[in-house]
């Protein structure tokens, strides 16, 4: 009776070893999966902004020509950045340079209302204007959401045990989407002082 209940043990131990590894194996894949796709879903909705900004550029390029229309130079930069951030269907780290182009010939470009009061005061400018910094602000908050959800992904890929997961199933870590003013913004933040320092 004892050798039975013996060989039953010798029976039921490696099967439940291979419930729980198949189990682990099970969750840890659908986690992946899943934070994948919100990686995924969190790009679509940068790419609908980036678009929506995209849109707005020759009705701002055509208002500003009206008022300025000698400042080619400048209309003709922002002209050439949109086409080829809309043509860059790269990783993001490339599509993020070809951005960044892009919002330093738009500073340019509001840059010059302060030379025309004419273009400044206009109604249409001044609308377009507004729908851009809407747009930014969307962007921005697409692309916190973005590289929040990069970071769980990339965690999660190299942490152990769940990389033992990852690399035979082909999960790879994803690309960051930072752009310039993300450097100007953590530069622009107070440093923390701390005053929990021994005392003397």
């Amino acid at each position: 009776m004892r050798e039975v209940g013996r060989t039953m043990l010798f029976l039921w131990v490696p099967l439940l070893l291979a419930g729980a590894v198949i189990g682990f194996v099970i969750l840890t894949y659908n986690r992946l999966v899943s934070l994948r796709m919100r990686v995924r879903e969190a790009w679509s909705d940068i790419q609908v902004q980036m678009k929506r900004r995209y849109d707005l550029i020759p009705n701002l390029v055509e208002t500003v020509k009206g008022y300025a229309g000698h400042e080619r130079e400048v209309l003709e930069r922002v002209v050439r950045a949109r086409g080829e951030a809309m043509s860059n269907q790269g990783s993001p780290a490339s599509q993020a340079e070809s951005e960044n182009i892009l919002q330093g010939t738009l500073k340019s470009l509001f840059a010059l209302s302060e030379a025309y009061p004419q273009l400044k005061a206009d109604a249409n400018f001044a609308k377009l204007q507004q729908e851009l910094t809407e747009t930014e602000n969307k962007i921005k908050m697409s692309r916190r959401f973005y590289n929040g959800s990069v970071r769980d992904l990339n965690v999660t890929i190299e942490q152990f045990p769940s990389n033992l997961v990852a690399g035979p199933f082909g999960f790879v870590p994803a690309e960051f989407f930072a752009l310039a003013d993300d450097e100007a913004e953590a530069a622009s933040r107070p440093v923390p002082i701390s005053f929990g320092g021994s005392g003397a």
